[in-house]
């Protein structure tokens, strides 16, 4: 092989490589400037650059302080927050100085100041950002209160058509406008409203299987290279700066004594360092495939629009849970129901913790896996947003593709299920006296009335029942399962003094046979009396220390609503008392006494139509009521209690 032709390709490429290996090392240097909010000790992140030529170019930087500026269609934006993880960046308008003009753009006149609102309307066309969701959610529900304080349309068209439709200042988000009909309440100042929003930020995504540039740096990362682009050629935009070593090897000069030699040298060096350049890149192809699929989980990616992610739980991964519960074995498995079974789990850090695996549903295919995924996120939603000493805390998650998994708070005492009707409930009744039951009763109220009168919006938990209310050793009760909850959003758009008639959302039945709702089933209107009929059930569980639903008993008594309610109308309410919770009771008279007035309160709880039953707040106060009298006062015979003629059953 001649020498000659193997030197000018040596040439050749040092010729070549040279300016692109200068640009290559410029694009990976520092700013000098502090560059918000990326380190100053590393250039930005692509696609993120500071210098020309570099990184993608919608994604250039003016590096500033205390906010980085990002240009996007003409409109300058402080880059206030930038996840790595997530395809998505925190986008705050400059604010501008307001002109003389717009001095009487609001009444009364605000003191003359910077506004983040732009005199134009933010569009996105023809960028590869998109705003998000959240942020067009967040506008769609604003709305003027009646009548809206409108200024000199005349002089201030732009603010007017923001007072009356603040949707326009976001044009991306026109056409899904309808697709959030929930709505947060009035403003009286609508455009210092959304002064703070824009203060605050709206969220922007960036679509990266769209984009030539996304599709093509991973590669060129991958080898070792810097992602950059070429302004002056709109054909070939795209480049790839290859960090190669600068090498002029000795023998590749003229007169050498042993170019057979040398090359054959050089054949082998070659062979020696694609070898090692293969098995990088396999590996970090492999580290940057599964740091992508972790990135684009959809679960993950759903949680994160919906909620901030400093307020999620934290992730485990699928192999440290399997760990923790020996692989899932069955040896450890504590609970088993129609969405999922519970393991026992111990986490390296020592803690026990109760491992709920969700079913995959492989009968129903792809309805039941998105139906397992969607109990997944909203327990997951719900759970991180409430806290309470009788609810089930959430300690974390993980969504992997062999499995979806939560992990709670371990209560070592099994369910109320299990005490009243379980293998061992003859043994465990013991310990459930009257005052115990009362105590349980009162704690469970409690909880549903923080749900559905200290939360906003209100949430409705949808499966109240003894199976998902759990002991602890000292047999105070944590309430869990929240995959069926839902936020009580209510319609205003009607009669603003409206109540009872719009307060419902409209959904299809879910929940377990027995405790239904049979409003919500017939109307398929759920409300927080809904709750209130499932807790209903509960208080006759545990005065009668039957099942909800027993296929042993009569047709007609197949349900305990029916069988008890029939009991306490007849005057018969003796008959189906548990004679397990007199053990201990505290006083027979005052136990009687308890008995009848709980039976009542169950009695107006379970009524057919739910303008019938009290709310949260009122059971709760009932049951705090009569637990304060349980000590004193006198008996009342039980067979003889009365149910008051305007809560009686049709």
């Amino acid at each position: 092989m001649p020498p000659l032709p193997l030197r000018l390709l040596v040439v050749v490429a040092v010729l070549i490589l040279a300016p692109r290996l200068a640009l290559s090392h410029l694009c990976s240097t520092p700013p000098g400037d502090p560059c918000p909010p990326f380190p100053s000790s590393s250039a930005p992140p692509y696609p993120f650059s500071a210098l020309p030529g570099c990184g993608h170019p919608s994604f250039q930087i003016r590096c500033a302080s205390p906010h980085s500026l990002l240009s996007i269609n003409g409109l300058s934006f402080s880059l206030l927050r930038y996840d790595p993880n997530s395809s998505s960046l925190t986008l705050s308008p400059c604010p501008t100085p307001p002109p003389s003009s717009l001095d009487n753009c609001s009444s009364p006149p605000p003191p003359p100041r910077s506004s983040a609102i732009p005199s134009r309307t933010i569009s996105l066309s023809g960028s590869p950002f998109r705003i998000s969701d959240s942020s067009c959610s967040r506008l769609s529900m604003l709305r003027p209160c009646p009548p809206p304080n409108l200024p000199n349309c005349s002089r201030c068209p732009w603010e007017c058509k923001l007072i009356k439709s603040p949707i326009n200042l976001l044009r991306d988000c026109g056409s899904n406008a309808h697709r959030f009909s929930s709505q947060q309440g009035c403003q009286a100042d609508v455009l210092g409203y959304l002064d703070n929003v824009l203060n605050f930020g709206i969220e922007v995504e960036f679509d990266s299987a769209q984009d030539s540039y996304f599709a093509s740096c991973p590669a060129c990362r991958a080898d070792g290279g810097v992602c950059g682009f070429n302004s002056s050629d709109p054909g070939k935009q795209f480049i790839c700066f290859r960090s190669q070593s600068r090498i002029s090897p000795p023998w590749i000069r003229r007169g050498n004594p042993n170019r057979v030699a040398a090359l054959g040298l050089i054949f082998a060096l070659t062979c020696l360092l694609l070898l090692f350049s293969g098995i990088v890149t396999i590996f970090r192809s492999r580290r940057l495939g599964a740091a992508s699929s972790s990135e684009e989980d959809p679960n993950v990616v759903f949680l994160r629009r919906h909620r901030l992610a400093s307020l999620l739980p934290p992730v485990f991964t699928y192999e440290e849970l399997e760990e923790s519960t020996d692989r899932f074995d069955p040896r450890r498995k504590i609970g088993d129901g129609g969405f999922g079974s519970v393991f026992l789990g111990r986490l390296r850090d020592g803690r026990t913790v109760a491992v709920k695996h969700l079913h995959k549903h492989h009968n129903a295919a792809a309805a039941g896996r998105a139906f397992s995924t969607k109990l997944f996120c909203n327990e997951i939603l719900i759970l991180s947003s409430i806290d309470h000493p009788n609810l089930v805390k959430l300690h974390g998650y993980c969504s992997d593709p062999r499995g979806l998994l939560l992990v709670y708070d371990y209560v070592p005492n099994g369910t109320l299920a299990d005490h009243l009707h379980g293998p061992k409930s003859s043994h465990k009744k013991g310990s459930l006296t009257w005052p115990v039951r009362l105590d349980m009763a009162v704690q469970i109220a409690t909880a549903i009335e923080y749900l559905h009168f200290s939360v906003t919006p209100p949430i409705v938990h949808r499966d109240i029942t003894s199976s998902n209310i759990f002991v602890e050793k000292d047999m105070r009760i944590k309430v869990g399962d929240f995959g069926l909850s839902r936020l009580l959003v209510f319609d205003r758009t009607g009669n603003p003094s409206s109540t009872t008639d719009s307060e419902y959302i409209w959904t299809g039945p879910q929940g377990t046979p027995g405790y239904l709702d049979p409003d919500y089933h017939r109307s398929f209107r759920l409300t927080d009396k809904s709750d209130v009929y499932s807790f209903g059930v509960v208080l006759l569980e545990l005065l009668s220390g039957m099942k909800a639903v027993d296929q042993e008993r009569a047709k007609a008594e197949m349900a305990l609503a029916d069988l008890v309610v029939s009991r306490i109308q007849t005057g018969m309410l003796h008959e189906v008392v548990d004679p397990a919770m007199a053990v201990g009771g505290g006083g027979e008279a005052a136990m009687e006494e308890g008995v009848s007035a709980v039976a009542e309160l169950a009695f107006r709880c379970v009524a057919a139509d739910k303008d019938d039953r009290p709310d949260a707040r009122e059971v709760a106060e009932e049951l705090r009521r009569i637990k304060g009298r349980a000590r004193g006062g006198p008996g009342l015979n039980i067979a003889a209690a009365v149910v008051p003629a305007d809560v009686a059953r049709e």
